[in-house]
């Protein structure tokens, strides 16, 4: 198949129409091979307009939402960046094109292997992935200037802002069923956060969310 034709048709037809114009962030998607993260079996999809399965009922998101995000989190060569959920790795090779460092977490071993194989096949090597529970993000190696939490959450846990450091972008898909929403948090000034509504979607949620604080008498 004629990959580099099919990618210029994704990023023309599905991305440059859903508001992603970010020159930085076109040429990344241009640069980085879709189709070399996608399993197998969906290769010949690997530039279509939907979500692509992964094993145990995961999956990676539609092209345009990728880079979609990529635009939001406003990645720079300096950034210090935490992935929540590292999934197939194409995401976090795209945040390590444009960012100095990449945390990715990921609690599936299998996932967190097979990605660090493709990243290092296709040269990238300032992402560093880890195995364990990101459900209240990752504290040591905190404070981040972007986080991505890939999977949805009916909340976020105050641990995430908490790790945001001052001037930092995080983006996270909240609520449950089909009524969830991609939301774009800035840290703007100490203790002072800004947020926004950006899409609506549907993803599946975080293996381990954090539950909900219960109340005390």
């Amino acid at each position: 198949m004629d990959f580099d034709t099919l990618r210029r048709t994704m990023i023309d037809t599905q991305i440059r129409t859903w508001e992603v114009l970010d020159p930085r962030v076109l040429s990344t998607v241009a640069q980085v091979k879709r189709e070399f993260f996608v399993p197998t079996a969906y290769r010949h999809l690997a530039f279509a307009d939907f979500n692509l399965p992964l094993e145990h009922g995961e999956i990676m998101w539609t092209p345009k939402m990728e880079a979609r995000v990529l635009q939001e989190l406003d990645l720079r060569e300096h950034d210090r960046v935490l992935e929540i959920g590292t999934g197939s790795g194409y995401l976090t090779a795209l945040m390590a094109r444009l960012a100095g460092m990449v945390h990715s977490i990921e609690d599936r071993a299998e996932f967190s292997r097979m990605a660090e194989g493709r990243l290092r096949a296709q040269g990238v090597h300032n992402a560093h992935l880890h195995i364990g529970d990101g459900a209240n993000g990752w504290a040591a190696h905190a404070p981040y200037d972007a986080i991505c939490i890939t999977g949805s959450l009916p909340a976020l846990p105050d641990t995430f802002k908490a790790q945001l450091a001052v001037g930092g972008r995080l983006i996270a898909i909240l609520g449950t069923g089909p009524a969830m929403r991609v939301r774009r948090i800035s840290h703007s000034q100490p203790g002072i956060f800004e947020s926004v509504e950006l899409f609506e979607t549907e993803i599946p949620p975080l293996r381990h969310p954090p539950l909900p604080a219960r109340f005390v008498f």
